[in-house]
């Protein structure tokens, strides 16, 4: 299926709905209650005002039956005083320019120039764009939405996996499941933003070439049922399952399982590779986050864990890594527990822990500011913006009307698209422009280098 063949989208109730469709929504305007008065000191008499706030009222309130004669006299001395205005303040013209002390041509050669202010950046309170996701399946163990290096975003809508181009709002169908196999649990970007991994409902996972939209292989026997979960770290894809087990595959040779990780007693819902690849962390359905450090894994025997981390008291689903500090981790609780912690990963000590008020779904850490995303369940389903490390909300982004479950990151980390069990798909300019462009790293096609080698 590509962009061609795909329906306009139809708010008609009965009528079938198309993926990866924009909705129309009207738009507010962005000046919007946004006036502003200035004052005038020039037309304001303080004396009279403080008058009557306090003397002009005492005798306003102590006053007592006069005869038409007195009341006559008292409005006029009151006329001749100017004292029966009901305007104190008053907002008229802007004031003048500032006046230069120096002029221009001298202000750069000042011997201490002075450091100007950081502007406020303008957080969009709004979705940029709307799609429609019809079938997205509303699971919170799940982990269907990932936006590649190549800026393409890969959303599963139950049994069929789509590609929806970034550059030209081009859409294409990547593969649909059978039945028996599906629906699709998870998809996962390589690195090298060609090829992805979809984990099935039947425990298999298979790895794909966009660009040629080939199957490439199947990864089986890793797990006895669905796997929700899925990490890469170089030619390493590391995935977990309802079984409670996590397994590492080199995807480059035949027998693809190399190392397992068993320390969950319940489903694996969240897997993430520290920056450096050397340590891995998991969050699972039995409360518990677990540090996993690389050098510690054996091919022979399950891995031990570095850190074994209880403090939860409900699933964890949602992990970030700190881009600007190698050895923190965010990480977010369920329904039953809506804290974000952050933990130190050498020591396993716990730095902090946030009262959210809701299910914390997904974290996202911005790759430009010191500043933490995350999406939320009832009541609000909202997505939060925090100020790391006094954790200060810096907006509160709705839309949705059911819990944001999935999110996913701009490859130039600008802009956050989220999903939800409205069967919406929004993005929002939440985490604005870098202030010095960066040339993009090359890209590392290391992982699937040989893969048409294998049978």
């Amino acid at each position: 299926m590509d962009a061609g063949s795909l329906k306009s989208f139809s708010n008609l109730k009965g009528q079938s709905r198309c993926p990866l469709q924009e909705q129309l929504l009207s738009r507010k305007n962005s000046k919007e209650n946004m006036d502003r008065f200035i004052p005038n000191r020039s037309a304001m008499d303080f004396d009279y005002a403080h008058y009557m706030l306090t003397d002009g009222r005492k005798i306003k309130e102590n006053q007592t039956v006069c005869s038409p004669a007195r009341e006559a006299y008292r409005k006029q001395l009151a006329e001749t005083l100017n004292m029966n205005r009901t305007r104190i303040l008053a907002f008229k013209n802007k004031p003048p320019a500032p006046v230069e002390l120096f002029p221009s041509e001298h202000s750069t050669t000042s011997v201490h120039p002075t450091k100007s202010a950081k502007p406020r950046r303008h957080i969009p309170q709004s979705s940029e764009r709307t799609l429609d996701a019809p079938d997205l399946v509303d699971d919170f163990y799940l982990n269907l939405l990932d936006w590649g290096s190549s800026n393409v975003l890969a959303i599963a809508l139950g049994n069929t996996v789509y590609l929806w181009d970034v550059s030209d709002s081009s859409t294409s169908e990547l593969v649909t499941v059978d039945d028996e196999n599906g629906p699709v649990t998870i998809v996962s970007w390589a690195p090298d933003g060609r090829h992805i991994a979809i984990g099935l409902n039947n425990s298999e996972v298979q790895l794909w070439d966009s660009a040629s939209n080939r199957q490439l292989r199947t990864l089986r026997g890793c797990h006895r049922s669905r796997v929700g979960s899925m990490a890469w770290n170089n030619h390493i894809l590391t995935t977990g399952g309802m079984d409670g087990q996590i397994v590492n595959n080199d995807v480059r040779i035949r027998s693809h399982i190399v190392e397992t990780y068993r320390g969950h007693q319940q489903e694996v819902c969240g897997l993430k590779w520290s920056a450096s690849g050397q340590q891995l962390a998991s969050g699972g359905n039995d409360n518990v986050v677990h540090i996993w450090d690389r050098s510690m894994a054996s091919s022979n025997s399950p891995t031990q864990w570095l850190h074994r981390l209880e403090e939860h008291t409900s699933a964890v689903k949602a992990l970030a890594w700190c881009p600007f500090q190698s050895n923190l981790l965010a990480t977010g609780g369920g329904g039953g527990d809506r804290t974000i912690k952050f933990w130190n990963t050498n020591t396993g000590a716990c730095l902090n822990s946030v009262d959210t008020g809701s299910q914390v779904c997904s974290l996202l850490w911005s790759k430009n500011e010191r500043e933490l995303l995350s999406s939320h369940g009832f009541t609000q389903n909202q997505l939060t913006l925090w100020k790391y490390p006094s954790m200060v909300k810096m907006a509160e982004l709705t839309g949705h009307t059911s819990r944001v479950l999935y999110m996913a990151q701009s490859p130039d980390g600008c802009t956050v698209a989220s999903a939800a069990g409205d069967e919406t798909l929004r993005f929002w300019n939440v985490f604005g422009v870098p202030e010095v462009a960066k040339t993009a790293p090359k890209v590392n096609r290391e992982p699937f280098s040989h893969l048409n080698r294998i049978r």
